[in-house]
């Protein structure tokens, strides 16, 4: 694997992992979709992360918003929620993932069509 992919991977599991607990614990509630700002702000925020992963890291972009919202899943889990709703939570989180894997696919388009170079 090369080097960016491993930190494009890095980058999108730890911007998940932050913003949740950010979230979580600015609004404090102990799962951070329960919070207006994850809306407001966090999810927006994911989304963005995930097209400036995308343009960075073109090749497979998708997978960039795939796993910031899928790592979120795992977060309640490791604050104490019980798993019997871990499956509707990834169900709801794939759901999710969709804007932000198309933000990193167009950021790889736009990576693409201006020529950069990596």
């Amino acid at each position: 694997m090369k080097d960016n992919t491993r930190l494009a991977y890095a980058a999108a599991l730890i911007g998940g992992v932050l913003l949740w607990i950010v979230t979580a614990m600015v609004s404090g509630r102990m799962e951070a979709w329960d919070a207006p700002l994850y809306w407001k702000l966090s999810y927006p925020l994911g989304i963005v992360l995930a097209g400036v992963l995308g343009y960075w890291v073109p090749e497979k972009a998708w997978r960039w918003g795939l796993a910031l919202m899928l790592v979120q899943g795992v977060m309640p889990v490791l604050g104490g929620a019980g798993l019997g709703l871990f499956p509707l939570a990834l169900v709801m989180l794939t759901v999710l993932a969709l804007p932000p894997m198309a933000a990193a696919v167009l950021g790889s388009r736009i990576r693409r069509r201006t020529g950069a170079t990596p």
